[in-house]
């Protein structure tokens, strides 16, 4: 059976799935749930994801929701030799995954996903203007965050090291939707923010579903 991921070509959490199925070289099939009619919060798929939120997968039968927790798990189960680095087995390896992954999580996203929910979400999906104070106020908090990931990336290429890996990984779908968004100045103010983020851009797994999951 091929995965079914369950989600949209234009949700980012979807994109980071399937970045992951291809980096993997993992056959997939996008069922399409259609947000803008509210397909998400019908009560068939509420069963499987009781948060009404996007993507779920289902692996023959297993099913699981939450795109990181879904990304963890796609890179333990279907790892080979080449593409094991993604999600170490290793102790330091993977601990080091974790921590570049709980910097994703709490300090780069929460400011991303807010600055580009005033400047794209709002206007484009909820008839709202954008709250220029709100989105300031993301982006004050955005600042030394990034800051601090110069700091890191100074002396590595990536996240972890000198491996591109999951927590990498996690940054792109949303960090391409700050530069749609017309902040990719955040990015190309620091030097080795802005030599990684070119990097990890030009994945071929993101290249294949930045515009077509």
């Amino acid at each position: 059976m091929v995965l079914k991921v369950y989600g949209n070509p234009a949700s980012p959490c979807t994109r980071t799935v399937t970045m992951v199925c291809k980096e993997l070289n993992l056959p997939y099939e996008v069922v399409v749930i259609d947000f803008t009619k509210g397909e998400h919060k019908l009560p068939e798929y509420i069963k499987k994801q009781p948060f009404g939120q996007i993507p779920y997968i289902d692996d023959d039968g297993f099913v699981l929701y939450e795109s990181r927790a879904i990304a963890r798990y796609l890179a333990s189960k279907y790892a080979n030799a080449d593409t094991a680095i993604l999600y170490p087995s290793d102790f330091q390896g993977r601990a080091l995954v974790e921590q570049a992954a709980s910097i994703e999580a709490f300090n780069f996203y929460p400011s991303v996903y807010g600055a580009v929910s005033e400047r794209i979400f709002k206007p484009a999906f909820r008839g709202q203007p954008t709250d220029e104070t709100r989105l300031q106020e993301h982006l004050s908090a955005l600042n030394p965050k990034l800051d601090a990931y110069d700091k890191i990336l100074d002396t590595q290429k990536y996240l972890t090291g000198d491996n591109f890996t999951l927590a990498d990984l996690f940054h792109i779908a949303y960090s391409a939707l700050l530069e749609q968004a017309g902040l990719g100045s955040l990015f190309e103010s620091r030097p080795n923010v802005a030599r990684w983020w070119k990097d990890i851009a030009a994945r071929e797994s993101w290249l294949a579903v930045k515009d077509a999951a």
